[in-house]
């Protein structure tokens, strides 16, 4: 048995080494990006920070609303979400400040048969509501959903999803791979866009280390909560060998910018790297010639060649900032939202990290700033 184990893993790594060959994994930067992007500073929570008896970690997506900012807990146990002021000078951020922290009521996932796995959140400051997105448990037929809450984390509404993205379906999505992202539309801010992590089973395959067919779905809702509009977004390589069997790659979060043009995060994971784990890129991508995929239930196939995807451009590799961050460490990235206007009025982005939890081996609850470089 113990031989069969060496031999085993032995032949795995040879697999992976012989697959770099042949992967088209991405990284390198063009100088003449659309959007170039700067290191202004990072923050990190301490991993043992409570606020109000409850433990600050998790930290799945980022909104901010001009004033606060407000991130969800994805810890299904005790569904909530933060509001938190990250105080900045110059180009330094000073310190983050809770403010308060809300539970969602379980009447939520009673409501929809479904169970929460929070993912992404939109604040509507002028409703006093929120949008907050959720994974579910595909594997348990517990299907994702959207939803609108009140400041008490009481249920309002919820959006209406295409059939392809229920637990039961044959199209169904990858359990943990469903709606990762959400963003207010550029062009009507009661619209609403919505990614999920990975292909649905019938769309394609997971990233591999070699370059497959991995289309994800970008969807718009309208203000009645109703899908109007999609499109196909085709995910990269996973970037670095793993040194155990497991590696992923998906979409945790993105912003439009403009209509039809998104920042998008694309976080690969390969197991075993300790501290150079994930890979974190930001592409500039542009919709605006790209298939509307709303009605087409399934994305390989003959289908495949018709489907006109987003075409995407790489503006942005963490590994570049990594020697610049406080702890060396660009961890597991999966929020994005505009950050404060500076006084060369240059826009930002603030980026944070979801430590998992881990018990295991080191994650941080991480803040990243940069600056929107303008010429």
């Amino acid at each position: 048995m113990l031989f069969y184990y060496f031999r085993k893993n032995y032949l795995y790594l040879l697999a992976c080494i012989s697959l770099t060959f042949i992967s088209c994994g991405a990284g390198k930067i063009p100088e003449d990006t659309s959007i170039k992007l700067q290191l202004l500073d990072d923050y990190i929570i301490p991993a043992n920070f409570t606020f109000k008896n409850s433990h600050v970690g998790g930290l799945s997506a980022i909104d901010y609303d001009g004033k606060n900012y407000y991130a969800v807990c994805d810890e299904g146990s005790k569904p909530r979400f933060y509001e938190f002021n990250i105080k900045t000078s110059s180009s330094k951020i000073d310190t983050i400040i809770f403010k308060n922290v809300t539970y969602l009521s379980s009447n939520i996932t009673d409501k929809l048969e479904s169970k929460f796995d929070l993912e992404s959140i939109i604040v509507d400051a002028y409703k006093k509501e929120f949008i907050i997105s959720s994974e579910g448990a595909i594997d348990n037929f517990k299907n994702p959903f959207i939803v609108r809450v009140d400041t008490a984390g009481q249920y309002l509404n919820h959006y209406q999803l295409p059939t392809y993205f229920l637990a039961e379906r044959n199209q169904k999505p990858r359990n943990n791979g469903v709606f990762e992202g959400l963003s207010t539309s550029a062009v009507n801010s009661k619209h609403i866009w919505v990614a999920n992590e990975l292909p649905l089973v019938k769309d394609g395959k997971n990233p591999k280390l070699y370059r497959t067919k991995s289309p994800v779905r970008f969807t718009l809702f309208n203000e009645n909560l109703k899908a109007t509009n999609q499109f196909s977004y085709l995910l990269e390589p996973i970037q670095k060998i793993p040194y155990y069997p497991f590696s992923l790659n998906g979409v945790t979060d993105f912003i439009e910018i403009a209509p039809l043009q998104f920042i998008v995060i694309e976080r690969a994971y390969s197991a075993g790297r300790g501290k150079k784990s994930n890979s974190i890129l930001l592409y500039k991508v542009d919709a605006s010639k790209a298939t509307n995929t709303l009605a087409i239930n399934e994305l390989k196939g003959k289908i495949q060649k018709e489907v006109i995807p987003a075409e995407k451009e790489l503006i942005f590799n963490f590994k570049e900032i990594r020697k610049q961050l406080k702890q060396k460490i660009v961890d597991n990235i999966e929020g994005i939202c505009f950050g404060p206007t500076l006084p060369n009025g240059n826009k930002t982005l603030m980026l944070i990290a979801d430590n998992n939890f881990n018990a295991y081996t080191k994650q941080i609850n991480q803040v990243i700033w940069l600056e929107i470089v303008t010429e």
